[in-house]
């Protein structure tokens, strides 16, 4: 099964297996909970025709079951679903308290990236100089008197007082991922979501971006802008 793959992307092979377990994989709606240990169902049922390697498939299991669609699936009263349809087994508490969490943190993170965007199409509001232009008069008027002892020179050696700090930003240390086929399958970043930096690992690299998995088991697609290390 490892020889030529024919399926490129996650998505491609979503799609085949709806297609051939139609009642177990479904390619739109609320998913059901998948069998523990459907991988290896899979492979057992799939052949070196079927061009998909065991990598791809464990990266399109990885982005069905951590889609919205499947989380919401993941309730109080659903049950497990086999290749052929048929229900193998309840759904623990803990599986069900951790669907929840990822999609609540999901959200969250859909919301921020929607409040950045918002943000950065905003104009930028005017200095007080552009609202109103201030008369010669009043401005000498306002300007501050100077002191006799404001004309003396500062001696060169004397620092000035209350230096500000030069404090850099984690952010600004990292380096911006400007190819991504220079990735590799598994390699440590950190991905920006919303104003925070957060660690993740390259679970896949497709045409339309790079699929990452957060420390939390969260996987999502980002842009490569969005990418440091």
């Amino acid at each position: 099964m490892e020889n030529q793959p024919k399926l490129k992307s996650s998505k491609e092979v979503i799609a085949f297996l709806a297609q051939r377990f139609p009642r177990c994989f479904i390619a739109e709606g609320e998913a059901r909970p998948l069998k523990v240990g459907i991988f290896q169902d899979i492979v057992g049922c799939l052949t070196e025709e079927d061009g998909i390697s065991k990598t791809q498939l464990r990266s399109a299991l990885r982005m069905y079951t951590s889609s919205w669609r499947y989380l919401y699936g993941v309730k109080e009263g659903a049950k497990r679903v086999d290749l052929n349809g048929d229900d193998c087994g309840e759904l623990d508490a803990e599986h069900i308290a951790h669907a929840r969490q990822q999609l609540t943190e999901a959200k969250a993170r859909v919301q921020a990236q929607r409040a950045e965007q918002k943000a950065q199409k905003r104009p930028a509001a005017k200095k007080p100089s552009e609202k109103t232009a201030r008369s010669p008069e009043a401005a000498k008027e306002n300007a501050p008197r100077r002191r006799p002892s404001d004309n003396k020179e500062r001696p060169q050696n004397t620092p000035a007082k209350n230096p500000r700090r030069n404090n850099v930003a984690p952010e600004q240390t990292l380096k911006s991922v400007t190819d991504i086929n220079a990735l590799q399958i598994g390699q440590s970043l950190k991905v920006k979501v919303g104003s925070s930096v957060m660690d993740a690992s390259v679970m896949e690299i497709a045409k339309d971006g790079v699929r990452v998995q957060l420390p939390s088991g969260l996987a999502m697609i980002v842009r490569a802008e969005h990418l440091k290390f």
